[in-house]
C-alpha cells in the first residue's frame, strides 16, 4: 500500500532532519504526510511536563498528525526525529488533489486511513492492560522491528513503564 503511494505521481519533497529536530510542535497546525526513508521519529505530547509517546515511525512508515491533518486545527502533538532522518513530505492540498484524481487513488487513501485507524485501536488496547508484561508482549508481537529501530528509553515510555521494568521484561 505505501509502496503504491510512493510510485504515483504525487509530489513529494525530501527533507533531512537532525537528531532531536522537531518536524511539528505542539499547538501548531500540521497538514503534511510524512514518509520515512531513513531514520526514526516519535509522536508525543507533554503532560504535566512529562512526555507521553503515542507512536513511532521508522524506515518505510507513513506518519501524520492525523487530528490536525483531518481538521486543519492545531494539535497538541509533537513530531520529533529520534535520530538523523531523511523524510519525504507531501502537502495536504497536493495529497488531496492526487487522491481525488481517480477512484483507484481514493481506494488507496481509504486503505491508508483504515490502516491508521486499526493501528490506533491496537494502541488503545495496549494502554488498557494493567500488566506491563502484556503490553510488552503485544507490542513485540505486532511490531518486532520497533525493538531494533527505537532506543529502549523511548519504548519504555511508549509502554508506560519504567526503563528498569522494560529492561527486566526484555531480558526474560
Amino acid at each position: 500500500m505505501i509502496s503504491e503511494l510512493l510510485q504515483t505521481k504525487l509530489s513529494w519533497q525530501t527533507k533531512e532532519f537532525k537528531r532531536n529536530e522537531l518536524l511539528k510542535t505542539s499547538g501548531s497546525i500540521d497538514t503534511n504526510v510524512y514518509f520515512i526513508e531513513n531514520g526514526s521519529v516519535r509522536i508525543f505530547i507533554e503532560d504535566e511536563s512529562e512526555e507521553r509517546i503515542i507512536r513511532f515511525g521508522y524506515k518505510g512508515n507513513i506518519i501524520v498528525s492525523l487530528d490536525s491533518f483531518l481538521s486543519g486545527k492545531p494539535s497538541a502533538f509533537f513530531i520529533q526525529a529520534i535520530k538523523a532522518s531523511k523524510i519525504k513530505v507531501a502537502f495536504k492540498q497536493d495529497f488531496y488533489e492526487f487522491m481525488n484524481s481517480s477512484n483507484e487513488n481514493l481506494k488507496l487513501w481509504n486503505s491508508i486511513l483504515e490502516d491508521l485507524v486499526l493501528q490506533q485501536i491496537e494502541r488503545e488496547k495496549d494502554l488498557l492492560y494493567n500488566s506491563p508484561k502484556i503490553r510488552y508482549e503485544r507490542v513485540l508481537k505486532r511490531s518486532p522491528q520497533l525493538f531494533q529501530e527505537i532506543p529502549n528509553k523511548y519504548i519504555a515510555n511508549y509502554l508506560r513503564m519504567s526503563p528498569e521494568t522494560f529492561s527486566r521484561l526484555k531480558k526474560s
